[in-house]
């Protein structure tokens, strides 16, 4: 298969599956065969561009051109790569929790689900291959609406309105100061093609570049910056697979991508370097890390507290990033797929726990641990990953960071994370320290009698073993991650 079908592939296998998948509509065995065949598929064509990308190849594909100069263009690089590749290991594990998430808590609407996921994962190749912002735009809108159904799924009057706030903030900060900021960019370079080394080097400088970061970093919501983060934990409502899929699967990790692409293919680190007004935004990340940690250490609802722990996790991915050094870029890429691994982890767990106990609350977790050892068990890898502790992959991800910092003589770089971090413990250790140590109520009527169902357990099982094996099996991301932007974070 030649990589330009291959890339084609990869947009059109989940939009096919969608189709499937409808169809199946009445034969509930036959829907999800189809969901996980989808799934497998999509993995084996993203696996097929792998090899090239790592030879030094940038596949292509266009599908034509929109305007003058402005095409419909995908072109897969190292950055990309690693987000898709990301993408496409964890969907197959995920619909494999969904099945048994969906069934055993009796959900409606599953096939709509399934038809949603679905299009939510093409949508999120197509934010990692494009080749330019106008194709990012589209795929990245294409991913906030397919999602918001996901959102709302419950139907109810909370999920109603967590989906008016989820689709309100996103919409409102791409339509606006996102793309806002594309048409000056357009204005100013000719081009949104993303070029090695920024396309804004001579064209925009002093208080105008500034002002050019911050729509881009407010624009891209996604990332979930403070103040523009209130989407994601008002989103918590939705079944937690699709938590799984906000946090650890697509439209998170869409938004972080997204500012790394922008800081690397738009800005390029030179530019940002020598410009004092690019200056502000490590101290905006930063400020994000603590203060979510704070709220997470303060929540007592389990999926709360995991939503504002994705809050600071991913603004370790923009914190890195903004410190501009090829060792804390390294970092922010890594902690791309570090993240992912332990997040959609920490979530199933979560749903493992509400789906077999019917336990939300952390103060209701008292010896949960010796009932469920398997979910705890994952759990626990999840939180050190997350902590940043060996043999967990977020304890590479978190030295690179500090690395690049340490470099640069950021010491109060290295401070934030290091706070962030006893902040991490916090938060997750005593959620350990009840499930292991604490025994459980006597008069608990709805302590859970065994794990989760099975499916629920394998994919869980399978998120934490992907966990510690990027440990000590990193190879394939750090690869990619030198290889971006033609050897500039080796």
């Amino acid at each position: 298969m030649s990589p330009e079908n291959a890339i084609l592939l990869a947009l059109g296998i989940p939009l096919a599956g969608a189709v499937l998948i409808a169809l199946a509509d009445r034969r509930p065995n036959l829907r999800e065969t189809v969901t996980l065949v989808t799934s497998a598929l999509l993995l084996l064509t993203v696996l097929q561009l792998l090899g090239p990308v790592l030879a030094g190849e940038r596949p292509q594909a266009l599908l034509g051109e929109v305007l003058p100069g402005v095409a419909i263009r995908f072109e897969v690089e190292p950055l990309g790569m690693l987000f898709g590749l990301v993408a496409a290991l964890l969907w197959p594990i995920n619909s494999l929790y969904s099945i048994g998430y969906m069934r055993a808590n009796q959900e409606k609407h599953q096939t709509r689900f399934y038809i949603c996921f679905a299009i939510a994962l093409g949508a999120a190749m197509g934010v990692a291959f494009a080749g330019n912002l106008f194709t990012l735009f589209i795929a990245y809108e294409a991913l906030t609406l397919s999602t918001y159904p996901l959102v709302t799924h419950k139907g109810s009057e909370d999920a109603i309105r967590a989906g008016r706030t989820y689709l309100g903030i996103l919409l409102a900060t791409s339509i606006g100061p996102l793309l806002l900021a594309m048409l000056w960019t357009w204005s100013a370079a000719g081009t949104l093609d993303f070029t090695t080394g920024g396309i804004l080097a001579g064209r925009v400088e002093g208080a105008e570049l500034g002002i050019l970061l911050a729509l881009y970093m407010f624009g891209i919501g996604k990332a979930a910056i403070m103040p523009v983060h209130r989407w994601l934990p008002a989103a918590m409502v939705a079944p937690t697979p699709v938590s799984a899929l906000l946090h650890a699967v697509a439209v998170v990790k869409a938004g972080v991508f997204t500012v790394v692409k922008v800081v690397l293919y738009v800005f390029g680190l030179d530019l940002l370097q020598a410009e004092p007004s690019a200056h502000w935004l490590p101290a905006v990340a930063g400020f994000t890390i603590i203060v979510a940690s704070v709220i997470a250490l303060r929540a007592n609802n389990l999926k709360r507290l995991l939503a504002y722990s994705t809050v600071s996790q991913l603004s370790y991915v923009v914190f890195a990033a903004a410190i501009l050094a090829p060792l804390s870029v390294l970092g922010a890429i890594m902690h791309i797929a570090a993240h992912a691994f332990g997040k959609i982890t920490l979530f199933f767990a979560a749903g493992s726990i509400y789906t077999a106990a019917h336990k939300t609350e952390v103060d209701q977790l008292d010896g949960i641990g010796r009932r469920m050892p398997w979910t705890m068990g994952a759990f626990a890898i999840g939180a050190l990953s997350l902590i940043g502790i060996p043999p967990c992959v977020g304890f590479v991800s978190k030295w690179y960071i500090m690395a690049g910092a340490l470099a640069e003589d950021r010491l109060l770089v290295a401070a934030v994370i290091l706070t962030s971090t006893l902040l991490n413990i916090a938060y997750l250790m005593p959620i350990l320290h009840r499930a292991f140590f604490r025994d459980a109520p006597r008069d608990d009527h709805h302590a859970a009698h065994g794990e989760a169902p099975l499916p629920m357990v394998i994919a869980m099982t399978l998120t934490a073993s992907g966990t510690v094996a990027a440990f000590f099996f990193p190879d394939v991301f750090l690869e990619l991650a030198r290889g971006l932007a033609g050897g500039g974070t080796s």
